[in-house]
């Protein structure tokens, strides 16, 4: 089985975006400015803003951090984002989900300007995607993309199921992997809850990319031989054996389909790491589009 590995291609593409900020240092551009909201104290949101900084230091990225408790009003909230609207010196910007409970996020997506919307989330930027057009694309869904490519993955003419149909992941990918391009080409079946005798859908999939949020639920008996699996699930298990109690698990089971598949990402190590380093990607483009 060939593991891939996001975590090693997130690396190699950040040293690629180094040296192409390094050019724009060297000459007298501007270097690329991601800003991040964080709103409260959800720990898992904390880690990944923590990963996006720090990436942003990694490639020479200049990156600022707006922290906020979660008593924030809606209207604070919209100020923020105005104000990140309207800096000249800020290229992309992110605010950080889940949101509080008493915060719309839909309200705060649509006031994002499209043209700093490097998490690709705006309704502008998902109807250029679904149009085929020049688009920020969400950073997962592109993620996957980035290394389906790298890795070599044929995807033209071959069945593909996804799981799960969040606005975030599952329905972009259904989006990306028909259209006509490369990665692309493929028959895509969206499944999700609703969905009748999921496993007769699955065992027909050459690749099945998994963002159903429930740990190890795909199988082997669910998989066919020499299928590739693209785990996108990050769960916490309890686990009495590990020192914290828990351990991270996807959504499927890596262990019991090792030995089926012809290729899979890991969990953590996988997808992850693809996340963040296209969000830095669309934050380029971004800055290149303000220069």
């Amino acid at each position: 089985m060939q593991v891939l590995d996001g975590k090693a291609l997130a690396q190699a593409i950040k040293e690629e975006l180094k040296e192409e900020v390094d050019a724009i240092r060297q000459a007298a551009g501007k270097i690329p400015h991601l800003a991040a909201v964080l709103i409260g104290e959800n720990p898992a949101s904390q880690v990944y803003v923590r990963n996006k900084v720090s990436s942003c230091e990694e490639v020479g990225f200049r990156s600022s951090l707006i922290r906020r408790p979660e008593s924030i009003t809606q209207s604070e909230l919209l100020a923020i984002v105005t104000e990140l609207n309207e800096d000249p010196d800020v290229d992309g910007f992110i605010v950080q989900l889940p949101l509080p409970k008493h915060i719309d996020e839909d309200a705060v997506n649509l006031a994002i300007d499209p043209r700093k919307d490097v998490d690709g989330f705006t309704p502008v930027n998902i109807g250029r995607m679904t149009l085929g057009l020049d688009a920020y694309l969400p950073a997962t869904p592109n993620g996957i993309m980035v290394m389906l490519e790298r890795y070599g993955i044929e995807t033209s003419g071959k069945e593909v199921v996804v799981l799960g149909r969040s606005n975030i992941v599952g329905t972009p990918m259904t989006v990306l992997l028909s259209r006509k391009s490369s990665p692309g080409n493929a028959t895509v079946t969206l499944c999700h809850s609703r969905t009748r005798d999921l496993k007769s859908h699955t065992l027909r999939a050459d690749i099945i990319v998994a963002a159903i949020g429930i740990p190890e639920m795909v199988t082997a008996d669910m998989v066919k031989e020499g299928a590739v699996i693209i785990d996108v699930g990050i769960n916490r298990v309890d686990d009495a054996s590990r020192n914290r109690g828990y351990r991270l698990a996807g959504d499927a089971d890596y262990a019991g389909l090792k030995h089926k598949v012809s290729a899979m990402t890991p969990v953590p190590g996988g997808v992850g790491p693809m996340t963040v380093v296209s969000l830095l990607m669309n934050t380029l483009q971004a800055s290149k589009r303000r220069g």
